[in-house]
C-alpha cells in the first residue's frame, strides 16, 4: 500500500512544478474601509490572490485547492498556489510569503504549518498592504496580538470537536479494558494540539480505556509507521489507535497489515480517498470529512471581501462529517 499511495503522492506533487458542503457558522465582522480607496473595485480588475499550502503530497491539499480553482473560476481572478515540499516544511513557507510581498499579491490566503513561525512574516505581508485569510489551521492568537497581526479571518473546522466525535466512535466500541493509543501530527501546530485535546477528552470517557502512548508522527505516513511500530515493541496489545490525521492514519494500518495485528480500531481525520477505501475494507473504522474544499473555497471568496473593503466574519468553522463504512455502502 504504502508504494502505491507514495507513487501517486509523487505524481501529485509532480504536477505542481509543472503547471459545497453545509453553511459555515460565523462569528464576528472585519471590515476594511482603506480598500475602497486604494483599490479599483469594478468587475473589470483582476485580483492576484495566493493560496500557501502545507504541501500536495497529502490528498487534503489537493482537495483544498480544488475548493480554491472553484472560487478563482467564478470570481474571474488569477489564483497563484504555493506549497512546501513537507508539511513540515516551515522555512519554505516563509520564504513564499516573503516572494509574495515582493510580487505585490493582493491577498494570500494560507494554512500555516506552524501556528507561530509564520506570524511575523505575515505581519510584515500585512504592513506591505496585502490581505491575509487564515484557513486549516490557526495562528496563534496571543503572538498574532502581540505582533500586530490583527483583523485575519479564521476559516476552519472545530478540530476539537471533529477529533472527539472520531476517537468517541472507536471509544464507544470497547467495552472491555483495552489499551490505546494516540498519533499526534506537528506539536507546533494549533490544529494538533485541538486534535489531541478531543481524542484524550473522549478516551477519558471510558473507563476501560487506558492510554498507553501519544508520540507525534508529524502528519506523515511514513513517520506514523515507524511511530507504532514502537509503541508496539511496548505495548504488544493495544487495541485501539487514533489518529490525528489520515495520512498517519494509512501509516498505521499498513504496519498493522505487514505484521498480522488484527482487530485494531483505527480512527483517522481527513476523510481521504484511500482511508474511505481502507475503511470499506475493514482496515480502518472511522474518518472525519473537514470538507477542505469547503476551506480553500471560502478562503479566496473571503479574500476578495477583504480586498473590496465588505464585511468579512473574523471566524468561520465548516461543519465536520464522521464518516465510518455505514456511511459510504
Amino acid at each position: 500500500m504504502r508504494k502505491i499511495l507514495i507513487f501517486i503522492m509523487c505524481i501529485v506533487f509532480t504536477g505542481l512544478f509543472i503547471g459545497c458542503g453545509s453553511k459555515p457558522s460565523n462569528d464576528g465582522l472585519i471590515q476594511d474601509e482603506s480598500t475602497l480607496n486604494n483599490k479599483d473595485t469594478s468587475e473589470n480588475k483582476s485580483y492576484n490572490v495566493a493560496l500557501i499550502m502545507k504541501t500536495l503530497t497529502n490528498p487534503f491539499f489537493v482537495k483544498m485547492e480544488e475548493g480554491a480553482r472553484r472560487a478563482e473560476k467564478e470570481l474571474g481572478i488569477n489564483l497563484i498556489v504555493k506549497t512546501g515540499a513537507k508539511e513540515t516544511s516551515i522555512e519554505q513557507q516563509i520564504g513564499i510569503v516573503e516572494e509574495l510581498i515582493e510580487q505585490n499579491v493582493d491577498a494570500i490566503v494560507i494554512a500555516p504549518g506552524s501556528s507561530t513561525e509564520l506570524v511575523q512574516v505575515l505581519k510584515k505581508a500585512q504592513d506591505a498592504g496585502v490581505k491575509i485569510v487564515n484557513i486549516d489551521n490557526r495562528l496563534d492568537v496571543e503572538l498574532s496580538k502581540k505582533v500586530g497581526l490583527v483583523n485575519v479571518p479564521f476559516i476552519s473546522v472545530k478540530n476539537d470537536e471533529g477529533a472527539y466525535l472520531s476517537a468517541k466512535y472507536i471509544s464507544d466500541m470497547i467495552k472491555t479494558p483495552t489499551k490505546v493509543a494516540i498519533i499526534e501530527g506537528m506539536r507546533e501546530a494549533n490544529n494538533a494540539k485541538q486534535r489531541k485535546k478531543g481524542a484524550e477528552k473522549a478516551f477519558s470517557e471510558n473507563k476501560n480505556i487506558n492510554v498507553v502512548a501519544s508520540e507525534t508522527a508529524n502528519w506523515k505516513i511514513d513517520e506514523a509507521y515507524d511511530v507504532v511500530s514502537s509503541i508496539y515493541k511496548n505495548n504488544s496489545d493495544v487495541k485501539a489507535i487514533f489518529c490525528a490525521n489520515d495520512m498517519m492514519a494509512l501509516g498505521v494500518i499498513e504496519y498493522l497489515g505487514d505484521n498480522n495485528k488484527e482487530d485494531v480500531l483505527v480512527a483517522g481525520f481527513d476523510n481521504l480517498d484511500d482511508a474511505r477505501e481502507a475503511i470499506l475494507d475493514g482496515a480502518m473504522t472511522v474518518t472525519i470529512d473537514q470538507q477542505a474544499d469547503v476551506q480553500g473555497y471560502t478562503g479566496v471568496m473571503q479574500a476578495i471581501d477583504l480586498i473590496e473593503g465588505k464585511n468579512v466574519s473574523l471566524e468561520t468553522f465548516i461543519p465536520v462529517k464522521v464518516v465510518t463504512k455505514k456511511d459510504l455502502e
